[in-house]
């Protein structure tokens, strides 16, 4: 019998194995181990008689944001329901944390579709996804993966950021709206007067 718990660390070798069998074959992309263990938090597992053969992890990113991360399931358990249970169980978890909206950045959208994902433009998602972006072998000029978002309440949200609202100088915001304190802004004006 499958059971989906929270992860531990005798999990992070076996779930290092498993998410980078999928990067290998390009289906994921590539985590270091050093990744799984700052992030082991965020982690459910398929467990089958003390076998990690799935995983799915939840990432908070902002007031009502969460990222849904590295599901895979070993292939010869593909096909029993495993990925939507454990998608399940962030689910669960992301409403117990009051987040009302989902995304996802997958190679294949298939299954997220079913599942009530829409395929959304990149750009507009909040800079913290672009974070991540940059530690990706298909960084800044080859981007492979596919945007989707699932809103968890009835009435769809409002994006953490619309596009337009992202400042064009590479800050990042502080909340919807404000971008860099003063102080900032004044300190980058004073470097500017002493270089010339």
């Amino acid at each position: 019998m499958i059971k989906i718990r929270k992860a531990k660390i005798s999990d992070v070798r076996p779930l290092h194995k498993l998410l980078n069998f999928f990067a290998d074959r390009k289906e994921l992309l590539p985590r270091a181990i050093s990744e799984i263990y700052e992030n082991l938090q965020q982690f459910f597992v398929a467990d089958y008689k003390g076998r990690v053969v799935g995983c799915c992890a939840l990432a908070v990113q902002w007031d009502n944001l969460a990222e849904i991360k590295a599901l895979a399931v070993s292939v010869d358990f593909q096909g029993k329901g495993i990925g939507r249970k454990l998608l399940g169980a962030c689910l669960k978890d992301a409403k117990k944390l009051g987040v009302t909206r989902l995304f996802n950045l997958t190679m294949k959208d298939g299954f997220f579709k079913k599942l009530g994902f829409q395929r959304v433009t990149k750009n507009n998602l909040p800079h913290k996804v672009w974070t991540e972006c940059v530690r990706c072998p298909y960084f800044p000029d080859a981007c492979v993966e596919i945007a989707m978002v699932k809103d968890l309440d009835s009435v769809p949200s409002l994006p953490a950021f619309r596009a337009e609202d992202l400042p064009q100088d590479g800050t990042v915001p502080i909340e919807p709206g404000v971008f860099a304190p003063a102080e900032t802004k004044s300190i980058s004006k004073r470097t500017k007067k002493r270089k010339k």
